[in-house]
């Protein structure tokens, strides 16, 4: 029996049609998909639009990240990284130590500098203007993605200004594009949960928005795995789905995988790897207008991330250098 018959069995003939007609698919034929545990199948299907849309080539960047600061007010439940605020673990790097992070890997040909940090409110506007003029000193020919939407909302409070002036700050100070993280997932019952305090779905949504009108592309992701249940799921890559049909912004959709260890949420078991397979083929099926989904190789591991490129991803990331996100909470 040949693919098309396996489709048939799984009850998925109607979305194989529309898929190889490429017309969009429906919030329904989505929770069909997740429903489907034939991974071999939905792995099929994914990979009809990867190849449609990117061939068989698979995409990389030799980047470095930085986290600028550990210090953060959101509190959020899932997460290893933050200290909060006055606890003597937390740091913050000054521009000058911004700037000799990046000058640490000079010998290497870095092209990508991914910049993130805690939403520490003792950080003035100023600061992080200055934190990217001192990468683009360092390194004056790297592209600078810096700040996540929930980031962006933080220094828009302390700035006072209208977003649009704000991007026009950063840009002049040097930054290209947002790495897109912090939208978890787009549930307000998940939300009441695990990160109240953050900004909620609609204003990640609308900053993103404004970012793609000022010129500034980014990534989307949606951190799976925890308390999240398909309906939600879903509901995140419509919403990413219809800003995407407005903006053009979007570049690449990340699909993230919880990591419980070391969180309030130890308790759960975290995702599977035939979990992480499934998330990226159902990205790619429903993300029909974003160009690249990507497996994040340091959260799906190497192996999962080498099987994902035939489930519908064709990016793995970069070489990254360093990663704190997901190491151990400082004890």
């Amino acid at each position: 029996m040949g693919f098309a018959g396996l489709i048939e069995q799984v009850g998925l003939a109607d979305i194989h049609a529309r898929v190889l007609a490429g017309e969009r698919l429906s919030v329904d034929d989505g929770l069909r998909l997740y429903a489907c545990d034939d991974l071999p199948v939905l792995g099929y299907l994914a990979n009809l639009v990867r190849e449609r849309k990117n061939g068989d080539a698979a995409y990389y960047v030799r980047n470095q990240h930085i986290n600028y600061t550990n210090i953060c007010n959101k509190l959020c439940k899932f997460c290893s990284f933050y200290v909060k605020p006055k606890d003597e673990k937390g740091y913050v790097l000054t521009p000058q130590q911004v700037g000799a992070r990046v000058r640490e890997y000079e010998e290497f040909p870095i092209t990508e500098i991914h910049m993130v940090g805690g939403v520490n409110p003792k950080l003035p506007y100023d600061y992080y203007l200055d934190v990217l003029r001192a990468m683009k000193e360092a390194r004056p020919g790297v592209r600078l993605k810096a700040f996540t939407m929930i980031e962006v909302a933080q220094i828009q409070r302390i700035a006072k200004k209208p977003l649009e002036e704000v991007f026009a700050d950063m840009k002049e100070a040097g930054l290209e594009s947002l790495p897109g993280g912090g939208a978890e997932v787009f549930s307000e019952r998940v939300q009441g949960d695990l990160f109240w305090t953050k900004s909620d779905s609609e204003e990640w949504l609308r900053i993103a928005a404004v970012a793609h009108r000022c010129g500034l592309s980014s990534n989307a992701t949606m951190l799976y795995g925890h308390i999240e249940n398909t309906e939600e799921k879903i509901y995140h890559l419509s919403r990413l789905r219809e800003v995407q049909d407005e903006t053009g912004g979007f570049l690449c959709y990340i699909p993230l995988s919880f990591h419980p260890e070391r969180t309030e949420l130890e308790q759960l078991p975290g995702p599977t790897g035939c979990l992480d397979l499934k998330e990226v083929a159902v990205g790619r099926l429903m993300l029909d207008n974003f160009p690249h989904v990507k497996t994040f190789w340091i959260m799906n591991t190497i192996e999962i991330s080498q099987t994902a490129l035939w489930y519908g991803a064709d990016d793995i990331d970069g070489t990254v250098m360093d990663y704190e996100i997901t190491r151990k909470r400082q004890e």
